[in-house]
């Protein structure tokens, strides 16, 4: 069923106009009476019918409430180091799918990739539009922002400062995921390394403010592929895949 997202709860009608106003009236050539969910970003879902279609502008009238079926128990923030090329857009679309809460672009020791401001400005705004697309895409409740980029000693002092728990994922060992995630898990931030994995130094800067060096298990993975890796690997140990 369509999927869309507002900025605000509705109460008995929600109109949609602009982008999503067109794309059910004209890509997807709706009509009156058509159902069609509503989300409030906030985690509740809302089941809905066009009542009136006039031009680009669509009037839902709402007939029942109920939470997202699709959003985690698990809170999770994924502070991911600027890989080369566009991995990041993989990494962002396929974390949202997968129920990451908010993605972090990290500047770390060993970043190949180091756009400026510009440049980096322009690639939040591709980001933030992947991952809205793979929120309506998968059902999510909440629409997972990608935050501006931190460098590596901002990120870990943020991420103490939120609590729970708190992984990087590290070729040199560390803790099963299994022993620091379970159902009672209510928030968790992951560290991703960039191509060239993260400097002894981080590691240590890690620990010193909270951060368990964690394992994926014996193989070395990329940079795209750890996130993807990581996150089905929580989901699966908080009950929530």
């Amino acid at each position: 069923m369509p999927r869309f997202f507002l900025e605000q709860a509705p109460e008995e009608f929600a109109v949609l106009d602009g982008e999503d106003g067109r794309h059910i009236a004209r890509s997807l050539r709706m009509r009156a009476g058509e159902s069609l969910t509503l989300c409030d970003c906030s985690g509740t879902d809302y089941d809905g019918v066009i009542d009136t279609i006039e031009g680009e502008r669509v009037t839902v009238r709402i007939l029942s409430s109920r939470p997202c079926a699709a959003e985690p128990t698990l809170q999770t923030v994924l502070y991911q180091s600027l890989p080369k090329l566009d991995k990041f857009d993989v990494v962002v679309q396929k974390s949202v799918e997968l129920g990451v809460a908010r993605i972090v672009p990290v500047l770390s020791m060993r970043c190949v990739s180091r756009p400026d401001a510009k440049s980096l400005s322009k690639k939040l705004e591709r980001w933030n539009r992947i991952a809205a697309e793979a929120a309506k895409q998968s059902g999510r409740g909440i629409l997972p922002p990608v935050s501006p980029a931190l460098s590596f000693e901002q990120a870990v002092r943020e991420a103490e400062s939120t609590g729970g728990v708190s992984l990087l994922f590290y070729e040199g060992g560390g803790a099963p995921i299994r022993t620091r995630i379970g159902q009672e898990t209510l928030s968790a931030s992951l560290f991703i390394g960039p191509e060239g994995g993260f400097d002894k130094s981080e590691v240590a800067l890690a620990r010193a403010h909270g951060v368990t060096p964690a394992t994926l298990g014996p193989r070395i993975l990329r940079t795209e592929t750890a996130p993807i890796a990581a996150l089905a690997a929580i989901m699966m140990a908080s009950g929530n895949l």
